[in-house]
């Protein structure tokens, strides 16, 4: 699985193989990101897709600088899950 930042789409994507697994919407703000919506292919389910698209996200959030504000549900309750990550909220 691949996760990269599509900028022009304003979301991080995971791919598997060629095929979009799923993404996580942003929009960026003076020095933030705010996470809007999750998605992950029904075909893809139960595969790590969300925790990989939710990690890679707020890896790059952390070296970027970037606070995040985590007004998706999926990323809030990863971060919740994983305390580490608690220090980018906003």
């Amino acid at each position: 699985m691949i996760v990269e930042d599509v900028p022009d789409r304003h979301r991080y994507e995971a791919r598997i193989g060629d095929k979009l697994a799923g993404y996580a919407e942003y929009v960026l703000r003076d020095g933030g990101i705010i996470f809007v919506h999750t998605q992950v292919d029904d075909a893809f389910e139960g595969q790590g897709v969300g925790s990989a698209l939710a990690r890679a996200a707020l890896d790059d959030a952390r070296a970027r600088g970037l606070a995040v504000e985590p007004r998706c549900p999926f990323i809030r309750g990863w971060i919740q899950r994983h305390p580490d990550y608690a220090d980018l909220v906003a």
